[in-house]
């Protein structure tokens, strides 16, 4: 997507060789309209698909996930709670993920009230490295006994091998920017 990638390039931040920061727009700040934008394509991505629900992990998913729902109908939005919290269901489909930008492993919940063996779910997040959240995601949809349809990522980082990973699993994934490499602070993207 043209505009995403001359966004990342007139607002974000590469730093090192791994991290593009687009805290400006997409998950410390979001720049609503954008995210509007974006929610948009993947509805048009995935029209045909059925999609009956969007999962996505809390929280930097959220924005994204939502604008998506909205356009793809206003269908409801579930996104996986990374702690126990005192409202939690006791009943949950849970995976272990590990966050690259944290470098932690949490447990991703998702109250069974909430995916049928019915629904088709729509995964999408802000970022996908190493595939760890969406791995945990398509565990918690499998769990559920409920249909993937696929992936919608605003940014992949190809380098780090998560697209690949989806991929050979036979999932349908959608990047609305990919990252090839940083180099010196410069973002290359994939042609």
């Amino acid at each position: 997507m043209k505009s995403l990638e001359e966004k990342i390039l007139a607002d974000g931040l590469g730093l090192g060789t791994e991290i593009v920061k687009v805290d400006s727009f997409l998950n410390h700040q979001i720049d609503v309209a954008f995210i509007r934008e974006l929610g948009a394509e993947f509805a048009r991505l995935f029209a045909d698909e059925g999609v009956t629900k969007v999962l996505t992990m809390e929280s930097s998913g959220i924005a994204i996930a939502f604008a998506t729902a909205a356009a793809l109908g206003d269908l409801p939005l579930v996104f996986a709670k990374k702690s126990a919290t005192n409202t939690m269901e006791p009943d949950f489909y849970a995976a272990p993920v590990r966050s690259f930008t944290h470098g932690v492993t949490s447990t991703a919940r998702v109250a069974r009230k909430f995916i049928s063996p019915a629904d088709r779910v729509l995964i999408i997040d802000d970022f996908l490295a190493h595939g760890e959240a969406a791995l945990g995601l398509a565990a918690i949809v499998e769990q559920a006994g409920a249909a993937l349809v696929g992936f919608g990522v605003v940014i992949e980082k190809r380098f780090q091998g998560g697209g690949a990973r989806l991929v050979e699993r036979g999932w349908r994934l959608e990047s609305l920017a990919v990252v090839q490499k940083i180099v010196n602070g410069q973002i290359f993207f994939a042609s």
